[in-house]
């Protein structure tokens, strides 16, 4: 069968669009326009370094604070080259497969837009990797996210001068000896190519979309979650009535309070007579607290549409208006600043989170301590809020802004950097924190469920409780909990939830 074939340059990329391509096999491919604009931009930087002496940045001149120096027409391709492996210089843990992989889909689409100076060949090459499922390895440590993401794009594209260690169905190859199963030989760089594929900020920019695909789903279980805890917690559905909302109107906050009221629809549970006047603002606040950060993850979204359509290598080309001008698209602090804004607003999800799982097993509203029958003898759920709690208290250090910092580096040529690559792969890890934390409330209120039967919550809530029910069971007395935590994270990770 025919896998379908996304064609780069054909129209602007939305998140929408990658988070529909992200459930697929497909092959890339170059639009007929975006190839044309990339071999019109090489022939143009072609004939002005052959017709003009002066100098262009990192084209015939030396890097950061070597910029003065000149570089003879002989040697501007062994530059390139030199560039490539001397800045192949990181180290940590391997960036995952996927995020590897839309480093490859962005840097294609950044370089199509013919600004960047690059033969059509080395396009095709990148696509070719992206097509056979070639994936470089990449660290995860090694970018100031400034001068591009340097050392993870120069790891990226190794590959392409027969250089570096690349994943390929599963196993690890050296590039060299890879190179012959397809019949490739390596590319033969040519002047400011190399600089060209190492600015740039797809190590930032593929791992915001990443996360921001995962975060899609998330919101939604924000919102389950939280009403399968508040008929637990026999909660006020007075807090999320459309008045309160249309007199604040924020975004967020109207959206949550009628998904709210939508999931919470028909349940027995939510339509008892209570007897407290008010929640906690753990229940009461749901709409402002998961609002506030939707209205947030919808502005990094609009930043990182932006920036996934953008230019960002240095210096750019424009064969039309014949300038060559070096500045600073590779500078990262959109980015930088926006992935810090979204694990805070990530984090507080799961900050959130965890306080309703705190009053859940506090034995109050008829429940008992900790959930479990006959407490004392049994601990039941009252470690697992301690590793919510831990976790928690984890993504909020880890929400310390990576965007304030900067380093000069470059003997002081590059004086401000965004350190948007430590931004971005905390805020990853915040991602998962909240997820993990979310598990664990869904684990408490399914359990603290059972206690309000028989009377039922909605039927869109009973159905996720009952599917929810074939891979973690009631815990009638005390067992190993981390099988069930686990179990309750893949459940989030993997189930479709319904629409509503």
């Amino acid at each position: 069968m025919n896998q379908p074939v996304f064609e780069i340059g054909q129209q602007a990329l939305t998140l929408e669009r990658l988070s529909d391509l992200e459930q697929k096999t497909f092959q890339l491919r170059l639009h007929e326009r975006a190839r044309d604009q990339v071999m019109a931009c090489r022939a143009y930087l072609n004939r002005k370094l052959e017709h003009s002496d002066r100098l262009y940045y990192g084209i015939n001149t030396g890097f950061g604070s070597l910029c003065d120096v000149r570089i003879s027409a002989d040697d501007c391709g062994t530059l390139q080259e030199n560039l490539v492996m001397s800045h192949a210089c990181g180290m940590g843990d391997q960036v995952p497969e996927d995020i590897v992989r839309w480093m490859l889909f962005l840097k294609v689409q950044s370089l199509s837009y013919g600004h960047s100076g690059v033969d059509v060949s080395t396009v095709w090459r990148l696509i070719d990797f992206f097509n056979n499922g070639i994936h470089p390895l990449v660290y995860t440590q090694g970018s100031l996210g400034a001068s591009g993401d340097l050392a993870p794009l120069a790891h990226l594209c190794l590959p392409l001068i027969g250089k570096g260690t690349v994943q390929y169905r599963g196993d690890t190859y050296r590039t060299e000896d890879l190179f012959p199963h397809f019949k490739w030989n390596a590319l033969k760089l040519q002047s400011k190519e190399g600089l060209a594929l190492l600015n740039g900020t797809q190590f930032m920019s593929a791992y915001a979309v990443h996360i921001l695909i995962r975060t899609r789903k998330l919101l939604q279980w924000c919102d389950v979650i939280a009403a399968l805890s508040c008929d637990a917690f026999d909660c006020k559905t007075e807090p999320f009535n459309p008045l309160l909302h249309n007199v604040r109107p924020h975004a967020g906050q109207m959206q949550t309070a009628k998904i709210m009221l939508d999931l919470l629809r028909g349940s027995a549970l939510a339509n008892q007579t209570k007897k407290q006047v008010q929640d906690p603002y753990s229940f009461r606040c749901i709409p402002q607290v998961h609002g506030a950060s939707k209205d947030a993850i919808a502005h990094v979204e609009r930043v990182v549409e932006t920036e996934i359509n953008a230019v960002t290598d240095n210096p750019n080309v424009f064969a039309q208006e014949d300038e060559i001008l070096s500045g600073g698209n590779f500078h990262g602090q959109p980015l930088a600043l926006n992935l810090d804004y979204l694990a805070i607003a990530l984090s507080e999800l799961g900050s959130i989170s965890e306080r309703r799982t705190y009053q859940l097993i506090s034995g109050q509203r008829g429940l008992p301590a900790f959930l479990i029958k006959n407490a004392g003898l049994n601990s039941g759920m009252m470690i697992p809020q301690y590793t919510a709690a831990s976790i928690s208290s984890q993504n909020k250090q880890l929400c310390t802004p990576a965007s304030v910092d900067s380093i000069v580096s470059s003997n002081g040529q590059e004086d401000h950097v965004s350190m948007g690559a430590n931004a971005a792969t905390k805020c990853l890890k915040v991602l998962e924190n909240t997820e993990r934390i979310l598990a664990i409330e869904l684990l408490n209120a399914a359990q603290a469920l059972e206690f309000r039967r028989p009377t039922p919550s909605s039927a869109v809530l009973e159905q996720i409780l009952a599917d929810y029910r074939t891979h973690v069971t009631f815990n009638a007395e005390d067992r190993v909990l981390h099988d069930d935590m686990q179990a309750s994270l893949a459940f989030i990770l993997q189930y479709s939830l319904p629409k509503f």
